[in-house]
């Protein structure tokens, strides 16, 4: 026990079991026989430099002691450097006994091109040295500028981000904003793309380098009923589905929610089995852990929330605890991902933790007001 290379039921819940003696109120929640912890750590912003990479490496080594055993990145975040400032810490840690791999849950995305240390003076040379003279990417794969679905492409950021990393295996591994090639392709050379997608990921299953996937979405689930760059949840564990049968590895899913963006809780744009949903209750009935993203909209509710908001969300002490006890409590939301670099704002938020999560009647006054 302990030794395996990935997250595990048996080091999630010794993990969650030590917690629980320093006071962290937290209900056992996740897949898989996983618990994952109601409050996850992103690592988006911050410079490109070797400053901010300590000052990650920090963050997440202080999260990890405090009840945070969700971690969250991706190959174009900080042009790599998050990644392997993730990488760092984890050696570290379990170097010195502070956490052992098997408790700690570590997702990471590809699909967006991604730079290596920093922003190159050239993009266009870059990317052609890059990925389209090696094979890996076609120009006409790719949307927007910077976003490709390709198989040999995902191939890529995905060992790459295992290296990255210094892992062999990657817990969740996911498509990172899909409604991208949405929003520019029909939607049967969407449905391909997907297609191509999953496979390369179920593939990769088998192969023991990632244990499930999924997709991280901004516009994608949260948009309005009939926009085009809306995703069906029901089609893709559907297509999950003619791939790998009712074993298929599609898991998870990652939307933005909030007290500023609560349409995953308000919005009826899925439907299932015929009948309409919003995106978490949908999530729920097809078996998916929803994971709610820009918790604290970048930063923005961090502070001046309105007083009746303060006033019913009690027993914290500042606004950005409250903006995550909201989006924790919520029913369907498994772990809240709080974008967290400072030592300071990690220790603050996750006090959160030993605050009993609010009733589901609470949670809906709130989305009421």
């Amino acid at each position: 026990m302990g030794d395996a290379a990935f997250a595990t039921p048996e080091g999630t819940s010794a993990y969650a079991a030590r917690l629980r003696n320093t006071g962290v109120s937290d209900a056992s929640r996740g897949f898989d026989g996983l618990i994952l912890s109601s409050i996850g750590l992103g690592t988006y912003l911050g410079a490109h430099d070797t400053v901010t990479d300590r000052i990650y490496e920090a963050a997440v080594t202080r999260a990890w002691a405090l009840g945070c055993n969700v971690i969250d990145t991706a190959i174009n975040y900080r042009c790599q450097r998050s990644e392997r400032a993730i990488g760092r810490a984890l050696a570290a840690a379990i170097a010195a006994g502070a956490i052992r791999r098997d408790q700690v849950v570590l997702a990471t995305k590809g699909g967006y091109i991604h730079y290596d240390g920093e922003p190159p003076p050239d993009p266009a040379a870059y990317f052609r040295q890059t990925f389209v003279t090696p094979g890996l990417v076609a120009p006409q794969d790719v949307v927007a500028g910077s976003h490709s679905l390709a198989p040999t492409f995902l191939q890529h950021q995905l060992d790459r981000s295992l290296a990255n990393l210094n892992i062999s295996c990657i817990d969740l591994y996911y498509l990172h904003n899909p409604e991208t090639q949405l929003e520019e392709v029909p939607a049967d050379r969407f449905h391909g793309r997907m297609r191509a997608a999953f496979e390369v990921l179920e593939r990769n299953v088998e192969a023991g380098k990632i244990r499930c996937y999924g997709v991280a979405t901004w516009n994608g689930l949260r948009a309005s009923p009939g926009a085009g760059s809306l995703m069906s949840l029901e089609a893709l564990v559907a297509l999950a589905r003619q791939l790998a049968g009712e074993r298929h590895h599609f898991r998870v899913v990652q939307l933005p929610y909030s007290l500023a963006m609560p349409e995953a809780a308000t919005r009826k744009n899925q439907t299932v089995k015929g009948a309409a949903m919003m995106p978490l209750e949908a999530a729920a009935a097809l078996g998916l852990y929803a994971i709610g993203s820009a918790v604290l909209y970048q930063s923005r509710l961090a502070q001046n929330l309105p007083p009746e908001i303060r006033r019913r969300l009690t027993g914290l002490e500042t606004d950005a605890q409250r903006a995550i006890q909201f989006v924790r409590s919520t029913p369907g939301v498994g772990t809240a991902l709080v974008g967290m670099k400072q030592v300071g704002h990690v220790e603050e938020n996750l006090k959160t933790l030993t605050v009993p999560p609010l009733s589901p009647t609470e949670v809906t006054r709130l989305l009421a007001n």
